[in-house]
């Protein structure tokens, strides 16, 4: 029978982008230590730093660590600056599917800047994730580059994920051609909205159910007259 795989061993896939010379900590533990102290509150490398000196030795060799020694703020900082966020990203994803294998019928994608990523000289980091309702969690997530968009970024978030058989939910940004067309190709169904953003296929929906009754149309404003 298949087990999921510890995150360890998920963390283990991801390239090391350290020289081989220059390799103080094991990978796998450095991203241990960063997942569970941000599980438990920790909103910054200091703080990261600080509660992994707090819980001592016990919790270092637990997490990995060879010695009791863990990482400083500017050995993470350095890391985290060189790793591969998109082969991160993915690894996590696998871990997920492999502990949720029944996503059940409903995938929610949508857009978020991050809080406390913009800078004075910088704009924030904008995340794209797939959310399935049935597990609560996000179970694929991209980082959108400031020189493309949200629709954009659905294509490729869409090709890592199971959609056949699922309905693929978005606000207006997705309700675009290439992306309904490539959630059907993949065996999915979609519910986008559409606002004022595309007239045109605004104005053909709401003339398609014009005059079926089966259309229940928002009730109009009330004017008093």
């Amino acid at each position: 029978m298949d087990t999921a795989p510890a995150l360890m061993d998920v963390f283990a896939t991801i390239p090391d982008p350290r020289a081989a010379s220059g390799r103080r900590y094991p990978l796998p533990a450095v991203l241990n230590l960063l997942a569970v102290a941000t599980l438990a509150g920790m909103r910054s490398l200091e703080a990261i730093t600080q509660f992994a000196r707090d819980h001592g030795v016990a919790l270092t060799h637990a997490l990995g660590f060879r010695s009791g020694r863990t990482p400083c703020k500017a050995t993470l900082s350095n890391l985290l600056r060189r790793l591969d966020v998109r082969a991160y990203e993915a690894a996590l994803s696998r871990w997920i599917r492999a502990r949720c294998p029944d996503l059940g019928d409903q995938l929610c994608l949508d857009g978020k800047t991050a809080r406390g990523s913009k800078t004075r000289n910088l704009p924030g980091v904008h995340l794209l994730a797939a959310y399935a309702p049935q597990v609560a969690g996000v179970v694929a997530q991209i980082r959108v580059d400031r020189k493309t968009n949200e629709h954009k970024a659905a294509l490729e978030l869409l090709g890592v994920l199971p959609v056949a058989g699922k309905v693929v939910t978005g606000d207006a940004m997705f309700g675009q051609k290439d992306v309904c067309q490539a959630v059907f190709d993949a065996g999915g169904d979609y519910l986008f909205t559409v606002k004022d953003n595309q007239p045109t296929l605004h104005f053909d929906i709401a003339a398609m159910f014009h005059d079926s009754a089966a259309f229940s149309p928002l009730p109009t404003e009330d004017l008093g007259v």
